[in-house]
């Protein structure tokens, strides 16, 4: 059977889920090296997953478990685009796969949202986590003005059915919203039958 390492990652996150169920800390941990040994290649995203908007960003499903204990999903964004400060509610899992992105992380406070940190950027093979108990509030934008550039986001839930909200910066104001996804159809992980 030909080589497919989009198949191979969703063989091991259910094999990894199945032994530890949705415990955060070995989630995280053994869930990293499996997104960070998935984007250590760019020949495997199929090109349908992979198409920019002119105006705002895409979130394509390419896995979703039918438990809905796990999304796999491919994050396009076109040149400059940039997501609005946002929660997500689970655990998550970002790796870079081409390009480049920023990550700014914020908290509650009693005046709104404030910065923690400095931003981060994210390159090709990087990973980072996201979740309520280490910081799930974030914005992330595409770091290049000039060219598109995608991660590999896994989560802990189906992201694009969860309620979720958005933040006015400067209040802290919350507006929810559903994300849903850009496809109608999923990549098929199995090969035809010959």
């Amino acid at each position: 059977m030909a080589e497919n390492p989009l198949r191979e990652a969703v063989t091991a996150l259910t094999h990894l889920i199945h032994r530890h169920g949705l415990e955060e800390p070995q989630i995280l941990s053994e869930a990293s090296d499996i997104i960070r040994k998935l984007v250590a290649r760019d020949d495997w995203l199929p090109d349908d997953m992979a198409q920019p908007h002119p105006q705002y960003y895409r979130q394509y499903l390419l896995y979703g478990d039918p438990l809905e204990r796990f999304s796999l999903v491919s994050f396009v964004w076109g040149p400059g685009q940039f997501t609005p400060v946002h929660d997500h509610t689970v655990w998550g899992v970002i790796g870079m796969l081409r390009g480049a992105e920023t990550e700014q992380h914020y908290r509650m406070d009693e005046g709104g949202l404030v910065p923690v940190g400095e931003s981060a950027r994210l390159e090709p093979g990087d990973v980072a986590c996201v979740s309520p108990s280490i910081g799930d509030i974030h914005r992330v934008s595409n770091a290049y003005e000039d060219r598109v550039s995608i991660s590999i986001h896994l989560y802990g839930g189906n992201i694009g059915a969860i309620r979720r909200s958005v933040y006015v910066p400067e209040t802290g104001e919350r507006k929810p919203f559903v994300s849903g996804y850009s496809n109608t159809v999923v990549p098929n992980l199995w090969p035809p039958m010959n």
